[in-house]
């Protein structure tokens, strides 16, 4: 049976691939391709509906990207999203331009209810808006179907030839309603029967790897944090001995974690894998020591990760391709494609120019932090590995601000050590989307005893989010916070204060640095 499919077209919006996690979420398999994809191509892979997204641009800009309206004529429903559906007003004769007040942020919206895409949505419903440009007047043949006091156009339908749109952002959680859009375009206007599942994605990828690799050498970037052990899991049952993994201790690891990848995926651990641990905290000091700068941290840790790659490739002869964990938010917040750099990842925006492997593969690249889970379940991994703790890949070496040394590590080891055991004895942990402690560069008078002291503080992080795109700070318990707070102090030497972060993502990230 042929795969039901939507496709999304990225007109240059950073919430390209949150949008095909959305349809994906409904049941049904979506993909992202650049705007400039061609009607043959798109006559081929059959979608059941296009998506568009937002973009920085305006839609009236002489070099604003733009598709042609030979889509409209395909039959096949399209939905447009923020500058998408500026888009698909120009196209069509409608009128955007500069709004007289731009919205951003939480806005409540009237939508018409008689709307297929709006069927059973509140009549007034919170919306996130993100926009300097509005269409003034929608095109001959559309409906307008939502508006707000300062946006008249809110959305927008002609359903006579399938196209709808809205200014807000349906795909992100702070548009209350936004899921039950989504879905009543995928199901009620495109007419998915909603038969694709995590399972599918698992199989395809397999297969893929296997075309790709041949009987070719893969080396994997194993850390032993979810996302690479779900990819060195995922390229084991693709390539099987044609792998090796290896795990590189930089020393910026969590208390025992070395010791515990080890146990995992070792000798003596469950899967048959050729594994190998390099013990690098050494030279990784010597690099980090005096810098401060965090990009320059990230890229540093970044470029020995694959230094260290390369030896070790030499060591067991030519290797085709280097394996990593890369997620889609990695990808997003790295700037990679047209979104700005929020920070660069150890294995994206820090990697070196020139890499001695003839291909890097990146299986996990467009899902998000809770579809690898899923991925990692179907793959038959256990719970307790695949619902551990999100960990960065440059470690601690971006949980400590300032200078990183061995010193430092420690206290960040013991304070987070303690902070993750409080919080499972409270029964927490598996309802927190990510909590750790961090060391700021923070120091301050305190009194111990009968003494003064001047130490650092350490900072306790706790967010709920589902896609880590955006997180909320979480709410834990003050007497939980108050014990975590008291061992800290008597148990972690060199600490003297004990804070809490509140700050949500954004206008922060969820790691510090």
């Amino acid at each position: 049976m042929e795969r039901e499919m939507v496709i999304v077209l990225d007109f240059g919006g950073q919430y390209n691939q949150l949008i095909a996690r959305r349809v994906r979420e409904c049941n049904v398999y979506c993909e992202v391709h650049p705007y400039s994809l061609s009607l043959e191509k798109m006559k081929e892979m059959n979608p059941k509906g296009i998506i568009f997204t937002g973009g920085p641009n305006s839609v009236y800009a002489e070099d604003s990207p733009r598709c042609g309206t030979e889509i409209f004529d395909l039959g096949i429903p399209v939905l447009g999203i923020c500058y998408g559906s500026q888009l698909i007003s120009y196209l069509l004769g409608g009128s955007v331009k500069t709004a007289p007040v731009s919205e951003y942020g939480k806005t409540e919206v009237e939508v018409e209810t008689s709307s297929l895409l709006f069927t059973d949505v509140s009549k007034k419903t919170v919306c996130w808006m993100s926009h300097t440009d509005y269409i003034e007047k929608a095109p001959d043949g559309f409906q307008v179907t939502a508006h707000t006091p300062v946006c008249p156009v809110a959305a927008m339908e002609n359903t006579e030839r399938k196209i709808y749109a809205t200014q807000f952002h349906p795909e992100v959680m702070h548009t209350q309603e936004g899921m039950k859009m989504l879905s009543n375009f995928v199901y009620h206007i495109c007419k998915c029967s909603g038969d694709w599942k995590m399972d599918s994605f698992v199989e395809t990828t397999i297969r893929q790897i296997r075309e790709k690799v041949g009987k070719g050498k893969v080396l994997c970037a194993l850390s032993g944090g979810v996302d690479s052990s779900v990819a060195a899991v995922l390229l084991a049952k693709a390539v099987g001995k044609q792998l090796t993994c290896v795990f590189v201790d930089h020393g910026l690891l969590r208390k025992n974690e070395g010791n515990e990848v080890e146990a995992v995926f070792g000798p003596e651990g469950p899967y048959d894998l050729n594994f190998i641990r390099v013990n690098a905290q050494d030279r990784y000091f010597k690099k980090l020591a005096g810098v401060e700068e965090p990009e320059k941290k990230r890229k540093i840790i970044g470029e020995e990760f694959i230094r260290v790659f390369e030896e070790e490739a030499k060591k067991i002869g030519a290797v085709d391709f280097l394996v990593q964990g890369t997620i889609y938010p990695d990808v997003i917040e790295s700037g990679l494609g047209k979104s700005a750099v929020i920070k660069s990842h150890h294995n994206v925006g820090g990697l070196p120019d020139c890499v001695d492997f003839k291909e890097i593969i990146e299986p996990l690249r467009l899902l998000f932090k809770d579809e690898v889970r899923k991925a990692g379940l179907e793959l038959g991994i256990p719970d307790y590995l695949v619902y551990r703790q999100p960990f960065p890949g440059p470690g601690l070496g971006i949980r400590i601000i300032g200078e990183v040394t061995p010193e430092k590590v420690k206290i960040v080891q013991d304070a987070d050590a303690i902070y993750r055991e409080e919080i499972a004895n409270a029964g927490l942990d598996k309802g927190l989307g990510q909590y750790f402690a961090g060391l700021t560069n923070m120091r301050s008078v305190g009194v111990m005893g009968d003494g003064r002291t001047y130490d650092y503080a350490v900072a306790l992080r706790a967010v709920n989010t589902s896609d880590f795109m955006t997180a909320e700070a979480a709410e834990i318990p003050f007497e939980v916070l108050q014990r975590v707070m008291n061992r800290i102090i008597n148990e972690v030497k060199g600490v003297n204060r004990v804070l809490y972060d509140l700050t949500s993502k954004p206008p922060g990230t969820i790691e510090f640095e």
